[in-house]
């Protein structure tokens, strides 16, 4: 009896730990804190500093801190996004965020036809380099001057996706 009432409290022990096993392994989600404060904070100052290079033509500089920004509001999406996602946006928050989108989307539908543009420009400009080299060096001048104009509104249109960021994140900053 004594060695039943062993294997019977041995299987027991395994049974509660076996259940109990995962729940204790499962780590509770991670809190927004003031590190998180941190890193938005610093998100939208490289988004303002990205903003302000991009408008003075310093476009590889703009381009380097979006994606700053980047990587930091998606590491709040990762660490934040229970969190964030429990909060509701108020009315002016939700028409901002409709704004940015459009905003956006025609930056981006002016970025491709800019680059549909440059890249038909290109094309006649090598069918133009034997007979009308001026003509092809113009026609390659367009095309450099639009791949640049397009490359700005890609960013723009980065930046206006990050400010919704911005305004979902906000809560970290009060």
């Amino acid at each position: 009896m004594t060695r039943s009432r062993l294997v019977l409290l041995v299987l027991g022990f395994l049974l509660l730990f076996g259940l109990l096993g995962p729940v204790l392994a499962q780590q509770p989600p991670a809190k927004c804190g003031p590190d998180h404060a941190i890193l938005y904070k610093r998100a939208v100052k490289l988004l303002d500093t990205a903003e302000k290079k991009l408008t003075q033509g310093y476009t590889a500089e703009a381009k380097s801190m979006v994606k700053e920004a980047n990587s930091l509001f998606t590491t709040l999406q990762k660490e934040c996004g229970p969190e964030q996602k429990d909060r509701i946006l108020t009315d002016q928050e939700t028409q901002q965020e409709a704004i940015n989108q459009k905003l956006g989307a025609d930056e981006r539908a002016q970025a491709d036809r800019l680059m549909q543009s440059a890249e038909d420009k290109e094309k006649k400009s090598t069918k133009a380099e034997g007979a009308q080299s001026e003509l092809a060096v113009r026609y390659q001048r367009e095309a450099k001057s639009e791949y640049e104009q397009a490359h700005k509104r890609y960013i723009k249109a980065e930046i206006y996706a990050l400010r919704n960021q911005q305004m979902v994140f906000g809560f970290l900053n009060k």
